[in-house]
């Protein structure tokens, strides 16, 4: 008979399901700060139906949805669910993991128990008919996003996945460093490679807001690696190197300015002015970072409100600014002048869909993409990792956290 339970980072054998595991859990009860709302509870593992895979985590990834499903807001992600009938009163965050294959249901062909994996955060539902005509499943009306939009996520010994979330493991990198970087590097993929024809190519000059960050540096990276020019915008001197060392051309510290925010009403001339002023006080700072005057070919935004008026007004005749969050804010002005007269593109982007998961996988595979790991936390640990996203107080980079893994640097299972 298989043990009732397993403490954490003592794994059972591989194909051996415990009937409870540990979970970190948000509960209605507890929104709030990140560091309070999470807290490790004993429940219920998971059985894979269908086309569904059992993973036990090895490490998962801190990322910013996270903290909103603690704060339950701007959407309290338990009540969502429940409304369409989900009878859980709690929330298993995590959109991202590394970790072993312990059980599969019926109909999966492309894992099998003990196969080492990663995982990609995009949901669907593979008979919608929008999926079987053939849409993106990204475009999809049933997209979710797994251990957000979608519970049993990584923060818990088992999590639970459909079949086509499952990608090999990179082998040269440890469990931790394979759980930080699917999320944003497939989003960052999609946003620079999925809008043809606006997508990175050789000698491109490319701006990319937050350049040290989870998104920002997978950004650096992947324009990089086509050939291209990134320019990093960081909020202070100290992440410099850090994206210089990335592979950045040049970075701007957003603090030398002060026009940020919504756009000023374009018959107030004053007003406008000012802003304006500022837009292109950064224009040049953009050609400084450069080396010469060119316009970036596509703007990688997220910040959203407070970075979107300069964004379209910089961005160069026929480019694009894509985006793919609003951290600042939701509201974001766009002079429509600059975007018709410029031909200029406004996309937003959503994750990846599976042949970017798999093209972005294959590039960190073969080592042209590091998964810019800064900080490894404990099991314990989840609700602070996310209290420093929350305060903009973590460091650069992407965070990690050990579940099955009992410690840093372990590439292989057993250990």
């Amino acid at each position: 008979m298989p043990q009732e339970i397993y403490e954490v980072g003592e794994a059972p054998p591989v194909g051996e399901v415990p009937p409870k595991m540990y979970a970190s859990l948000i509960r209605p009860s507890r929104f709030g700060a990140p560091r309070d709302a999470f807290q490790v509870e004993a429940i219920d593992t998971p059985t894979p139906g269908p086309r569904q895979v059992l993973v036990y985590v090895m490490a998962a990834g801190t990322n910013y949805n996270n903290v909103w499903a603690a704060l339950g807001y701007p959407v309290d992600v338990i009540a969502a669910r429940q409304r369409q009938g989900a009878e859980e009163e709690f929330h298993i965050g995590g959109s991202d993991a590394s970790g072993i294959v312990y059980a599969v249901g019926d109909e999966v062909t492309n894992v099998k128990v003990g196969d080492e994996v990663v995982l990609s955060c995009g949901m669907w539902d593979e008979n919608a008919p929008d999926i079987v005509a053939g849409g993106d499943p990204m475009m999809s009306s049933s997209n979710k996003i797994w251990g957000y939009e979608e519970n049993w996520g990584s923060f818990a010994q088992f999590t639970l996945v459909d079949h086509y979330q499952c990608y090999p493991k990179p082998p040269n990198l440890t469990w931790e460093g394979a759980a930080a970087y699917m999320l944003v590097g497939a989003t960052a993929w999609r946003m620079l490679r999925g809008w043809p024809p606006n997508v990175v190519e050789e000698g491109d000059p490319v701006l990319i807001w937050g350049g040290a960050g989870g998104l920002g540096s997978m950004a650096i990276q992947i324009v990089r690696e086509f050939g291209g020019h990134p320019i990093a915008v960081v909020s202070d001197e100290s992440k410099y190197e850090f994206c210089l060392q990335l592979g950045a051309k040049g970075v701007i510290n957003r603090r030398d300015f002060e026009h940020w925010g919504r756009l000023p009403a374009t018959d107030d001339a004053e007003a406008f002015g000012e802003w304006a002023q500022g837009a292109r006080g950064f224009g040049r700072a953009f050609w400084d970072a450069l080396g010469e005057r060119r316009n970036p070919k596509i703007v990688f935004d997220h910040p959203g409100e407070a970075t979107i008026p300069t964004s379209i007004f910089l961005v160069d005749n026929g480019g694009m600014v894509v985006i793919c969050a609003g951290t600042s804010g939701y509201n974001a002005d766009v002079d429509l002048r600059y975007l018709w007269m410029r031909q200029k593109r406004f996309q937003g982007s959503h994750f990846a869909n599976v042949e970017e998961c798999a093209e972005f996988n294959d590039f960190v595979a073969q080592g042209r993409i590091d998964p810019a790991l800064s900080r490894v936390f404990q099991f314990d640990e989840v609700g602070e990792s996310h209290q420093l996203m929350y305060e903009n107080a973590h460091p650069p980079g992407n965070m990690a956290i050990l579940v099955g893994a009992k410690e840093e640097g372990h590439k292989d299972f057993p250990f």
